[in-house]
């Protein structure tokens, strides 16, 4: 299963050349990952927060422009003890966009560690696992 959002491009988001910024692809995927916690019922608020990005990356595959509708899929393709791998599809009417990845680790901030992923939390992440349906993508 995929968790999906739509963003409409703002002319703010971007560059001279009239494309989408690159650095504006990470504020997508981060309203994408934002919207999937939602989704999982996660709480939002900073005093429950309970996770950090380790590592993003974003591979750009084509442009976008000012005033299109990108739409964002987003799945779960590894689950750790304690961290979780997510990917993102960027796409329009055109085609692929860009991909996006993400690891996210469940971290304790008052002892400043990560900890094990509960197992509630565990299950509802397996519901978005798709272990080989982006592969030929990813490779």
């Amino acid at each position: 299963m995929k968790h999906e959002i739509k963003v409409k491009v703002r002319a703010c988001e971007t560059d001279g050349l009239g494309h989408v910024s690159n650095i504006s692809y990470f504020i997508y995927l981060e309203e994408a990952r934002v919207e999937f916690f939602r989704e999982l019922g996660m709480p939002l608020n900073m005093e429950e927060w309970d996770f950090i990005l380790a590592s993003t990356s974003c591979d750009f595959k084509q442009q976008a422009y000012f005033d299109e509708v990108l739409t964002i899929q987003t799945s779960v393709w590894k689950i750790g003890n304690s961290s979780f791998h997510i990917e993102h599809q960027v796409q329009n009417e055109r085609g692929l966009i860009a991909t996006g990845k993400a690891v996210v680790v469940h971290f304790d901030f008052q002892k400043q560690c990560p900890t094990v992923i509960p197992d509630d939390m565990r299950w509802k992440l397996e519901q978005y696992y798709t272990s080989n349906e982006w592969k030929e993508e990813r490779a």
